[in-house]
């Protein structure tokens, strides 16, 4: 039996922990943070933190991991460090399953930017109405823009984040069509987001390009270390 730890919360670790269940002589645990909700997976579902990276070191060994992917949002710098410490470590062998970056089509205009604070910076010059969809955690950083409507989307309804902004809600994936209707109704002028990659929200990305609006992309941090994949397949054959 081979149990494998997917470090979770994204839609490609889902269906990771999906594939990899039917496998026989496979036993999947999934770990989520719990922020957006716990989806129905096969196997064991962790929630929460670990308690750093020495924490993580002791569950791989408590739980007797056999394998580890990180499966973790492009953005989840400090779990992916974690799982590279712990790994290291402990001597289990660690594989990510990185998300593919949105490619870049000769029509869109996109402004790249390397923080939260970067972006917030050059919103005044660049937009007035604008559609920010950073997550809930990195919303404040924009708290002290002033002269800029906002229409932030979150996961679920909470007080206004910012002075002078509209909430919408909703899970990816989005259509399209929807995000077309979403930004022509608002009439935003200029797209605020990270460079999350993957299919499930990229439709805005595709609609900006449509309408010819601008787009603040915050740049991913540097990827982890080590073996990498960018399927679920791929990762599903790694485990052996």
């Amino acid at each position: 039996m081979v149990r494998v730890l997917i470090l979770g919360g994204t839609a490609e670790a889902a269906a990771l922990a999906r594939a990899a269940a039917v496998r026989k002589g496979v036993e999947v645990v999934t770990s989520l943070a719990g922020r957006a909700g716990v989806p129905d997976l096969p196997g064991r579902v962790r929630v929460g933190g670990f308690g750093g990276a020495a924490g993580l070191e002791r569950f791989l060994r408590d739980a007797a991991i056999d394998r580890v992917i990180d499966a973790t949002h492009p953005f989840a710098a400090r779990i992916s460090a974690h799982a590279e410490w712990a790994c290291a470590a402990t001597g289990i062998p660690r594989l990510v399953l990185a998300r593919p970056e949105w490619p870049r089509m000769v029509d869109d205009c996109w402004t790249l930017v390397d923080t939260i604070a970067e972006a917030a910076a050059r919103l005044p010059e660049c937009g007035r109405r604008v559609f920010l969809t950073v997550g809930a955690g990195e919303v404040a950083g924009f708290a002290a823009v002033r002269g800029v409507w906002f229409l932030v989307r979150l996961l679920k309804d909470q007080p206004p984040p910012l002075a002078g902004c509209h909430i919408v809600t909703g899970r990816p994936p989005f259509s399209i069509a929807a995000e077309l209707a979403l930004l022509r109704r608002h009439a935003i002028d200029l797209l605020v987001t990270k460079a999350s990659g993957g299919a499930a929200t990229q439709a805005k990305i595709v609609a900006a390009r449509e309408l010819g609006l601008p787009v603040l992309l915050i740049r991913r941090p540097p990827p982890p270390s080590g073996d990498a994949v960018d399927s679920v397949a791929a990762a599903v054959a790694w485990i052996g």
